[in-house]
């Protein structure tokens, strides 16, 4: 039986399973949430190479309801899903989802994070998705992650952020003062919250910065925003102790683009002068702070970490050789919808981008023009080396513009270090 307080939320979530998303919807063309949850992305970033998800053991911790347990699925063929949850309600519809959408390699458990152990495994990723800021002791269950994570594995989990959740950290206050959280809220709890906020006058405070129509149509959201029992919120310094007292580092935030302080001001490159002398000699954890405390946007402090003592490599396009250096097109992108709109934009001499597939490692946009979308069309059939690509690019542009100088194969080298440095920073294509 577990803790009172975690008693209260696993009533919770058997009463209502979390995300709520049909049986039937399948991630298969969501490529932002395939490239969050492919063992790809934070490998590269962490051990510069392009990993195989085939035979690797992933777990889901706090599965819900299995539609983050299908993305992993999804986004990782041939690799092994566990999936665990408190809920065996969720549980179960998580095994229905998988069995659904024809998943065979995977395995459910009702069971808490604490107990992790007694599996007798270790995995190469896990993914803690909404939960560790629930728990009665969001350090215990950190620890418990790390025990049962290759030495070499990678973890994914998230906090919720204090200032940015402010205004329901509020609700959930005055909510448990009038005793509608003593208990797992059910529908009563909700409809008395519909009630009250509908009868507040708009100007007051809470209910101009906590509420909304929506949740009037759909009522399910108050148990996750104004009625959300074990609900904690978090700061980037309060991140930073708990990845330092459970003896784990940092890989890089999830939407790590989406942090960028300098973006935060109307001209990145000319910024006021204490900005200039300040933010080179600040931290990581010192420039994530800062942003949160200009700008409170994002609702989670969603993170990648591992175990200490893995350094990461020099990166390859920093290399004596870098013209050898591989490239790959990262596995989301390699999908033959993208591959033919590119291909049309090649035809009909229109630019092409990867940000609208995967948005959330974008920074600015990087529009390709028709010749450079062309260079890069064999990276669908198999990686190629930066060789390879500037003596395509230099057959598609045997002359420079607007000077119309012969082009040569060091120029065009030159372009397409320029082309895959860029797109490689949002991580579009992966240099090894």
């Amino acid at each position: 039986m577990p803790p009172e307080s975690l008693e209260k939320i696993r009533q919770q979530f058997d009463h209502a399973p979390y995300p709520n998303v049909p049986l039937e919807e399948s991630p298969r063309q969501q490529f932002n949430l395939l490239f969050t949850h492919s063992l790809v992305t934070p490998h590269y970033l962490k051990h510069r190479r392009v990993i195989q998800p085939q035979g690797r053991l992933i777990l889901d911790a706090g599965c819900g309801s299995g539609y983050k347990s299908l993305i992993l699925a999804e986004a990782n063929p041939g690799a092994t899903i566990i999936g665990i949850d408190l809920s065996e309600a969720s549980v179960n519809l998580s095994r229905q989802r998988l069995r659904y959408h024809g998943f065979e390699q995977v395995e459910f458990h009702t069971m808490l994070i604490a107990d992790l152990p007694s599996l007798g495994l270790e995995f190469d990723y896990i993914n803690c998705d909404e939960v560790l800021y629930l728990l009665p002791d969001p350090l215990a269950g950190l620890q418990a992650l790390k025990s049962v994570l290759k030495p070499d594995g990678i973890l994914r989990t998230n906090l919720h952020s204090a200032y940015q959740r402010q205004a329901f950290y509020q609700a959930q206050a005055l909510f448990h003062m009038m005793g509608l959280m003593d208990e797992s809220p059910e529908d009563l709890e909700i409809d008395l919250v519909v009630e009250t906020m509908r009868s507040l006058q708009n100007h007051v405070t809470l209910k101009a910065n906590a509420w909304h129509s929506i949740y009037e149509q759909q009522k399910k959201g108050i148990l996750v925003d104004h009625l959300l029992l074990g609900d904690k919120g978090f700061t980037i310094p309060d991140l930073f102790t708990l990845l330092g007292q459970a003896d784990l580092e940092l890989v890089n935030l999830v939407n790590w683009r989406q942090w960028e302080l300098p973006n935060l001001f109307q001209d990145p490159s000319h910024l006021p002068e204490i900005w200039q002398q300040k933010l080179p000699t600040l931290s990581l954890s010192d420039r994530l702070h800062l942003y949160e405390l200009l700008n409170p946007v994002h609702r989670l402090i969603d993170f990648w970490c591992v175990q200490p003592g893995c350094p990461t490599p020099p990166h390859p396009l920093q290399s004596p050789n870098w013209q050898q250096s591989t490239v790959t097109l990262h596995p989301q992108l390699q999908h033959d919808s993208i591959r033919q709109a590119l291909l049309t934009c090649c035809q009909n001499a229109t630019p092409f981008s990867f940000s609208p597939y995967i948005p959330i490692s974008a920074g600015s946009p990087i529009p390709l023009s028709s010749s450079q979308a062309a260079a890069l069309l064999p990276l669908w059939e198999a990686p190629q080396s930066i060789t390879a690509i500037a003596h395509r690019y230099l057959s598609l542009n045997p002359v420079q513009f607007p000077s119309l100088a012969p082009m040569t194969l060091a120029i065009a080298t030159d372009h397409v270090k320029h082309l895959i440095t860029q797109l490689e920073q949002s991580l579009y294509v992966l240099v090894t």
